[in-house]
């Protein structure tokens, strides 16, 4: 089957639980239900190349760029990547320790404090060139530092040896 991409207005979007959207067709009145929009290139390219994804992980369109949407239909894709890619922001570190080759840190986050481990250090934290530093803990959870240089003195202490 070819792949299907989406380019302007001829389709409409209503969500469906969550992370799941329902696509119509125009022209054709074909409906898709519960499909899940991913990024292709989730660090690199936000808003463009999103895949629709059916309950079996098969590929049934791909948006080429969310802003050639429709207002109404971008707003769908937009609140469903939110929700799959919600990921908390550190705003502050609370504290780090190392034992054995193992980070623990105790951050605050846009959701709550959290304590997790890093393993695999140089694996775990990758710092991104616009700033941002992206980090994946012990159990694959996600965190983001949208601008190492905006935290606090002591935050930055305390990360700024980890890069």
């Amino acid at each position: 089957m070819a792949i299907r991409y989406i380019d302007a207005d001829e389709v409409r979007f209503t969500p469906n639980d969550g992370v799941f959207v329902d696509v119509e067709f125009a022209g054709s009145g074909e409906v898709i239900c519960g499909l899940e929009p991913r990024r292709l290139f989730p660090t690199s390219g936000l808003t463009r190349y999103i895949t629709l994804l059916d309950k079996d992980g098969n590929e049934q369109a791909v948006i080429r760029d969310l802003d050639r949407l429709l207002p109404d239909a971008k707003a769908v894709i937009e609140n469903a990547l939110a929700e799959y890619y919600r990921i908390p922001r550190i705003t502050r570190f609370i504290k780090t320790e190392e034992k054995f080759g193992i980070w623990m840190w105790t951050v605050d986050t846009t959701h709550g404090e959290h304590t997790f481990e890093i393993r695999h250090h140089l694996s775990s934290v990758k710092p991104l060139y616009d700033g941002r530093v992206l980090i994946k803990d012990a159990n694959d959870n996600r965190y983001e530092i949208p601008d190492v240089n905006a935290l606090d003195k002591k935050s930055k202490k305390m990360i700024l040896p980890n890069l």
